[in-house]
């Protein structure tokens, strides 16, 4: 097969990355006075936390986070950034490929589901690997994989919609499964996929360590919340409140690993926490005043805690670029979590995982690389989780194809403190046809209202929440942090610009940042 100018053009890139590498002179884009190697890069990634849950953004919060909140005051906070969805599956896919989920899917990757990554659609670790990374992806993957090629033919699937599956031995596990972290750019993974579907088992690459041979049981019981477990086959004895410790361990092993490597490295950690099945530790149950997932949480922490101090013990912490951040909002646990302990997981902001409301898709969002980014920085300037890519490029000399990363802008200027943010829009969505667009301090909502998540009428009537009749919702995100005073029957020129923004972004792309 002949090759493309785009695999000629990395062909060249990869050459002149060996070459530089071996004479010591490859440095990145944003060096200062004198050369300065490649970045280590670790992505810290929640799962379904609140920006109201880092508790050095929320002076109410009752769950303390000291080893993030360090974080925060080490390099800039950024309180204006974003995910893609509202969702897991889309924004993982969103930060990895640099590209709006809705450009190909809405929903996310059920049990058993096929990958959303496309084979030829270049992936940030593929990038990484491309200038010499070791990368590994330690934690919930939650992009699919192929489980038909290790499916035997005959075998049937049980029960049907979210709880159709199949048991243990429809599957011969001896066998490698395909397309996923492995096939997509990671050199090493080790995670149990999605914390509450199956199979209940580490996977290590790409095969279970042990094979799953017993029906799912919830053990032990959540502190807060449901189970949330789909059926299907599980290891004899799997625990659920032991996976977060393994994968921290993993995550720790890994880095010390690299200890005296000239290698740069690459480690995304997306934790299968806060998510449910809420399930804390016994060491940490009762720790905070917010209940099972403030214990939960709070437990979390300790786990960035952990990598942050293997970073540092190992001598990395220099030349380590460090982003926390979260896949979307809390779960809808966090209603009665304000009635029952007054913790506002999403702090100020409106709504919860699934909605396009604010509190959907604004999520904690931390960028500590010594040297480089302002220590102790707050930063409102517009940001999303689909810049890593364009930005990290930047940082390492990486020309982008000009397929690849086709929404990413190269936020490096802003996390230097040096201009504003590349982006001046962005489009939030979690179902079809249900969209929302931020320009400037403006938030349109294309439908009649930004919620996906059914919303308490207690909360409404407690926070100054009304009804309308409206097509769309239309707020001033700098006066109206909360979206309660709905303008879009006054503003209507501004709501048809920003319709008319809205389609175009939709239907050519975005014009990248250079």
């Amino acid at each position: 097969m002949p090759l493309t100018r785009d695999d000629v053009l990395r062909m060249n890139r990869l050459y002149l990355w060996i070459v530089g590498l071996a004479v010591a002179t490859a440095t990145s884009s944003l060096a200062m006075d004198s050369p300065r190697p490649l970045p280590n890069i670790v992505i810290i990634y929640a799962d379904d936390m609140g920006f109201g849950d880092l508790a050095i953004q929320n002076p109410e919060s009752k769950i303390p986070t000291p080893h993030l909140d360090q974080l925060a005051r080490e390099g800039t906070r950024f309180t204006n950034g974003h995910s893609s969805s509202g969702i897991c599956t889309p924004s993982r896919y969103a930060l990895l490929t640099g590209r709006y989920h809705w450009r190909k899917f809405h929903g996310i990757v059920n049990s058993w589901g096929a990958s959303v990554i496309e084979p030829e659609r270049l992936t940030l670790p593929e990038m990484l690997k491309e200038c010499g990374y070791l990368t590994a992806c330690i934690g919930k993957w939650h992009l699919g994989f192929d489980w038909d090629a290790i499916r035997k033919p005959d075998a049937k699937p049980v029960g049907t919609g979210n709880k159709k599956t199949w048991t243990a031995d429809a599957f011969d596990w001896t066998k490698p499964i395909p397309d996923g972290p492995c096939d997509h750019g990671f050199d090493y993974y080790f995670g149990d996929d999605v914390p509450n579907f199956p199979p209940y088992a580490w996977i290590e690459n790409d095969r279970v360590i042990e094979a799953p041979t017993v029906p799912y049981v919830p053990d032990p019981m959540p502190t807060e919340g449901s189970p949330e477990g789909r059926p299907g086959p599980m290891v004899k004895g799997w625990k659920q409140d032991q996976v977060m410790p393994r994968l921290t361990e993993k995550a720790v092993a890994w880095i010390e690993g690299r200890k005296g490597s000239k290698q740069p490295f690459f480690l995304y950690f997306p934790w299968t926490s806060p998510h449910a099945p809420i399930v804390p530790t016994k060491e940490y149950q009762g720790s905070t005043k917010a209940g099972g997932f403030g214990d939960f949480m709070h437990q979390s922490d300790w786990t960035a805690g952990q990598v942050l101090e293997a970073i540092d013990a190992n001598g990395f912490r220099d030349n380590t670029l460090v982003i926390f951040t979260a896949d979307n909002g809390p779960e809808k646990y966090a209603y009665d979590r304000i009635r029952n302990f007054d913790h506002r997981s999403t702090g100020p902001l409106r709504g919860l995982k699934r909605d396009i409301w604010e509190g959907g898709h604004r999520v904690p969002f931390i960028v500590r690389w010594p040297g480089v980014t302002k220590a102790n920085a707050v930063s409102d300037e517009l940001i999303s989780q689909i810049d890593l890519t364009g930005t990290i490029a930047e940082m390492i000399g990486y020309e982008l194809p000009a397929t690849a990363a086709d929404d990413s802008h190269s936020q490096v200027a802003l996390l230097r403190g040096e201009g504003p943010s590349a982006r001046s829009s962005h489009v939030h969505n979690t179902r079809e046809d249900h969209y929302a667009i931020r320009e400037g301090k403006w938030l349109l909502i294309d439908a009649p209202s930004g919620h996906v998540s059914a919303v308490p009428a207690w909360f409404d009537a407690a926070n100054g929440y009304t009804k309308h009749n409206l097509p769309g919702e239309l707020y001033d995100l700098s006066r109206d942090l909360g979206e309660r005073n709905n303008l879009y029957a006054e503003e209507t020129e501004r709501v048809a610009t920003m319709k008319q923004l809205l389609a175009s972004i939709r239907a050519r792309g975005e014009v990248r940042s250079e």
